[in-house]
């Protein structure tokens, strides 16, 4: 699809999302013509299209060829990746930091690469469990590291503002691939440098 199709495709839909947020606002008992909520259902359209863009990007072009061959054997770790996303089972935000590490077999991601990645399969609507693992798993994928570490802190608006109710609740989840998930050594190595600075 052209460019000039993309951004018709992308206007059609704006207007159908809106239509459904206007039905929504009457069902809740409000009037969504009022002041303050006549612009709204296309705003809200609008946002969710963009918390959801992840559906419509392609990690091959997000990471742009930037896969290098170098003799580096060693972790390489980027942390404290800040994310949002939205929860599949309430349409609430949830939000953290994303720890990443994978040690190179010949070959490595550019550094401002895997944010990027984090934000692909961020911006959907996610549970944190398959998040983690959809990050690890692509980076296995891509590069054929010896091993990839993934661990995600995040705050659920779905546990903090509904349901229990709990304002400080941390969910942390891991995926540990190769090296990471069979020596120790290596996993301690992983989560002791993601601690540090953060004591």
């Amino acid at each position: 699809m052209n460019r000039e199709g993309a951004e018709e495709e992308i206007s059609k839909k704006t207007l159908e999302i809106r239509d459904v947020v206007e039905d929504l606002l009457h069902l809740l008992g409000e009037d969504s013509t009022r002041p303050g909520l006549d612009k709204t259902p296309e705003r809200v359209a609008e946002a969710l299209q963009f918390l959801t863009r992840g559906y419509h990007q392609n990690v091959d072009e997000v990471l742009n060829g930037a896969l290098f061959p170098i003799a580096y054997e060693e972790m390489v770790i980027v942390k404290d990746v800040d994310f949002y996303s939205l929860c599949e089972h309430h349409l609430l935000p949830f939000f953290g930091k994303c720890h990443v590490a994978y040690v190179p077999d010949k070959k490595v991601i550019g550094l401002s690469k895997i944010p990027r990645l984090v934000e692909v399969f961020s911006r959907r609507l996610q549970v944190q469990e398959r998040l983690t693992c959809q990050i690890a798993e692509t980076i296995q994928e891509k590069i054929s590291p010896i091993g990839v570490a993934v661990v995600m802190e995040a705050q659920h608006l779905c546990m903090m503002m509904r349901g229990v109710e709990k304002q400080n609740t941390l969910a942390v989840t891991s995926s540990m691939l190769g090296i990471f998930r069979t020596e120790q050594k290596a996993r301690s190595e992983f989560l002791e440098l993601i601690r540090s600075g953060n004591k």
